[in-house]
């Protein structure tokens, strides 16, 4: 999906990619790295502490997405790589989007990270899917869900060759699993250059949401990207 190479301070618009490209080949499962968020006012205080995992609750020193954003642009640019790969698993991604630092506001970061995800080549959309997984069940879900899920995703892999993805950011808890099932039976029947298209641009809305996560500090409420969900 090819745009122009600058990157624009506006939040561009959702719209699909050129059509014609070559499919993305069959990907084998792997698990997904674990990154750091960006680190708070609290973390740091002491330089050498890193946070290493994705927050699961609303942590007590979440901070304002202005003060994240200071905190991201400050952040040394490894530190910054390694917050963008936990949001799409992409080198050249997020090596773009930490380069053009300091970013002025949370739009002109997002329209960034948008512009970069447009430019990103089958082989990079390839690679950040091989590095998704589905989004883990609610606790407490039935074991028929699990196994209906799991049978729809089997299908959708066995046809496309990677895993399904999707933004479920605005969706409640106890709609996940109909909206998931949804999705999957609905894009088995694209063909292949017509999911490429559908799962990049899901992948760029999945990389917006774990980027306001990190900035806050909040739960990651995009979901899709705990490789401990892979087959859920």
């Amino acid at each position: 999906m090819t745009r122009g190479s600058t990157l624009s301070v506006h939040r561009l618009p959702h719209c699909p990619g050129p059509s014609g490209r070559a499919a993305i080949p069959a990907l084998p499962e792997q698990p997904r790295p674990c990154s750091p968020p960006v680190r708070t006012a609290a973390a740091t205080a002491t330089a050498t502490t890193r946070a290493t995992g994705v927050r699961t609750a609303a942590p007590a020193h979440a901070v304002s997405v202005a003060t994240g954003l200071a905190l991201f642009n400050a952040l040394p640019a490894d530190e910054a790589r390694a917050v963008l790969l936990a949001c799409l698993h992409s080198p050249r991604w997020a090596r773009r989007v930490a380069d053009h630092r300091p970013y002025p506001t949370v739009d002109a970061l997002l329209a960034a990270a948008d512009e970069a995800a447009y430019d990103l080549g089958p082989a990079d959309l390839a690679g950040a899917l091989a590095a998704e997984a589905l989004p883990p069940l609610p606790p407490g879900t039935y074991e028929a869900a699990h196994t209906a899920l799991r049978a729809a995703h089997a299908a959708y892999e066995a046809r496309f060759g990677h895993v399904f993805v999707i933004y479920l950011g605005d969706t409640p808890a106890g709609e996940m699993l109909d909206r998931l099932l949804e999705g999957i039976r609905s894009r088995l029947t694209n063909d292949p250059e017509e999911e490429r298209v559908i799962a990049a641009e899901e992948l760029r809305r999945l990389a917006g949401g774990r980027m306001l996560s990190r900035l806050t500090g909040t739960p990651d409420g995009t979901t899709s990207h705990d490789g401990a969900g892979r087959g859920a």
